[in-house]
């Protein structure tokens, strides 16, 4: 799965017609409604805001207007092939006074939707492990400089009677092995919950 890299918006005119895609990290469907709503308000003269949203479990789009199936649809078919979830888009179109046709428009509305998403970027979701170390302080600062260098990702560190790291991993068993070779065995790791990580790639 993939997300957005971050929220934006891009114009694309076809035919003097202006088409603005809008596009925003949602977590729900209820996060999607009050992006389109803000986006309705902000752009209430334009002659349609047409929306598609999708999430992990639920996907909508809706025409606003437009002949069935030419904007919406389009819209979400963009979101679906790119393997792209807790994403809503919203293009608004200012009507240029030439008419597009059915197949114009699906190509108008799918376009702006692709060309949005390449000019905003996407991150790839991952599952990773969370491991959970424990170091005495004099270890701690050679151990984060390793682990850093070995290209891991320390989510976190505290301080407290001893120093402890949480590190994210897709390979727990590789980690551990790296681990023990690392510190001759003096740091143990303890398994925490997985986590959806968004990572370039």
């Amino acid at each position: 799965m993939k997300v957005i890299r971050r929220d934006g918006t891009h114009e694309i005119e076809i035919q003097r017609s202006r088409f603005l895609c809008h596009v925003a990290r949602v977590a729900s469907e209820q996060e999607a409604a009050e992006f389109f709503a803000r986006i309705r308000k902000e752009h209430w003269q334009a002659t349609h805001n047409c929306t598609a949203f999708r999430t992990a479990d639920t996907q909508r789009s809706s025409d606003d207007g437009e002949p069935a199936g030419t904007a919406g649809v389009p819209m979400l078919e963009v979101l679906t092939r790119r393997d792209l979830v807790d994403t809503a888009v919203v293009v608004t179109r200012y009507y240029g006074g030439i008419k597009l046709g059915a197949g114009g428009l699906v190509r108008a509305y799918g376009r702006a939707v692709s060309e949005a998403i390449d000019s905003i970027g996407t991150l790839t979701r991952e599952r990773h492990e969370t491991i959970l170390l424990a170091a005495d302080h004099d270890q701690a600062g050679k151990l984060e400089n390793a682990l850093r260098a070995a290209g891991y990702h320390v989510a976190d560190t505290e301080y407290g009677h001893d120093v402890t790291f949480t590190v994210h991993t897709k390979d727990p068993d590789a980690f551990e092995a790296w681990l023990a070779a690392q510190t001759g065995g003096a740091v143990i790791a303890i398994r925490g919950e997985p986590v959806d990580l968004d990572v370039a790639g």
